[in-house]
């Protein structure tokens, strides 16, 4: 039993010798003493306004003057506080020095008036504390220093350091302890001031709930952006895909009777490719610099630029696409708002690539802009036959699970307030997207 406690008791010693001279610690006392530094220029102008206002005397002169000057220095150092860019600083410092444990203090600057306030407490806490320690540090350490030696070393007993009270009988024995008490209670002081600075940033310096708002709208902007780039994806590489195998396909079985065929399908195959690797660069290059944000400022395909290339890539692979184009009043694909076009193309290449997976038969595609209740709607009609389990060609597999794309194409439509359906109808497969484009009064704008 005496043994197990011993070693309970050496366990303990250590745990507490980890606390206050562990790294943690220390790097804690460097944060108070940074504190303690940048204290230094309004103590020093509130040293020089109290000295005058005690008739022209040195402050540092005297002690309950330094206090003074101490105190007086503490309300300049909150005004400073409520500065917003005060609460960024001190959290960076907090988060390299302080390991806060709990909710990490907020980024950004400080917004709102309660958290300035809160900052400018901190801020004074820090720099105020900040100085006691480093004053303690500054002071205490060497005179604990000359109270160790002071047994051993006759010049110090000779000199005039102020320790003349200890030259006595007992001084041998009296002053190394004096010395190493001293030490310990700046140590302990030091741990004990570091880890109160520690549990109070989290309250200080923590996320207000606008702060904390902010963030989550942040991300889910953030997400948001992801998730269109990830539609993007897939619209562009599974349309490809499809596109593709059924040029190659289409080219296969009529490789020995029409060799024109297979040119213009190996033509096709090559386009698209070239065109989906360019924008798969683009979507990679966003998500690799880690900003996609700027995801809205990419190139990215329009009716208006890309809807007669993209018919003719689709019918290269034998799939006859009828289109049927109306553009309205404004007469120019060219007049729809960016967003809605490049959304409506996405919307088209989305219906053709489910025709070509899951459909037979040729394609009747309808775009029009048209006016119901005196507000412009872009309307794009696909229709198809429906397939047929059984009719895959010899050495290819129907795909039979799906339904990815038009989810996005839905997504895409109810980004800009409209619909998509999908589904049988009247004996065919008919995709059916509304896409607003605002009042009839602005078809010229």
């Amino acid at each position: 039993m005496s043994g197990t406690g011993a070693v309970r008791g050496t366990g303990a010693v250590r745990r507490w010798c980890g606390i206050v001279l562990g790294a943690r610690a220390r790097l804690r006392w460097v944060h108070l003493v940074l504190g303690g530094a940048l204290l230094m220029p309004y103590f020093l102008l509130s040293e020089v306004v109290v000295g005058i206002a005690a008739g022209g005397v040195n402050a540092l002169s005297s002690f309950p003057l330094t206090l003074v000057a101490y105190a007086a220095a503490l309300p300049l150092v909150a005004v400073t506080g409520l500065y917003g860019l005060v609460r960024p600083l001190s959290a960076s410092a907090v988060r390299t020095l302080c390991e806060v444990p709990g909710e990490p203090p907020a980024d950004g600057p400080a917004r709102s008036w309660g958290a300035r306030w809160r900052a400018s407490a901190w801020w004074t806490l820090h720099l105020g504390v900040g100085a006691v320690i480093s004053g303690m540090t500054l002071a205490a350490t060497p005179a604990a220093l000359v109270l160790i030696l002071l047994p051993f070393s006759g010049s110090l007993r000779r000199a005039s350091v102020g320790a003349g009270w200890l030259v006595t009988g007992a001084y041998r024995y009296v002053s190394p302890l004096l010395g190493v008490g001293l030490l310990t209670l700046v140590v302990l002081s030091s741990a004990a001031a570091g880890a109160l600075l520690a549990r109070l940033a989290p309250v200080l310096l923590g996320p207000t709930a606008a702060d904390r708002l902010a963030a989550a709208e942040e991300r889910a902007a953030d997400l948001a952006v992801r998730n269109r780039l990830a539609r993007e994806l897939h619209d562009a590489v599974g349309h490809a895909l499809s596109a593709v195998t059924l040029q190659a396909g289409a080219a296969r079985r009529v490789l020995d009777r029409d060799p024109e065929f297979v040119r213009e399908a190996l033509a096709a195959i090559e386009e698209t490719t070239r065109r989906t690797v360019g924008e798969l660069d683009t979507v990679l290059g966003l998500l690799r610099d880690g900003d996609p944000a700027r995801a809205d400022a990419a190139p990215a395909p329009t009716l208006a630029a890309d809807l007669e290339g993209l018919l003719s890539r689709t019918r290269a692979g034998g799939t006859t696409v009828t289109v049927q184009q109306d553009p309205g009043p404004a007469g120019d694909w060219e007049q729809l708002p960016a967003i809605a076009s490049r959304e409506a193309y996405r919307i088209v290449q989305e219906g053709l690539s489910n025709a070509l997976r899951h459909g037979r038969g040729p394609v009747a595609l309808l775009i029009r802009v048209h006016t119901p209740d005196r507000h412009r709607e872009l309307e794009i009609t696909m229709t198809n036959p429906p397939a047929q389990a059984p009719a895959a060609p010899e050495g290819e597999r129907r795909r039979t699970t799906g339904g990815r794309g038009l989810r996005g194409a839905a997504e895409r439509a109810a980004l800009l307030g409209g619909s998509v359906e999908a589904g049988p109808h009247e004996g065919r497969w008919r995709l059916r997207a509304v896409l607003p484009l605002g009042a009839a009064t602005g078809a010229g704008r």
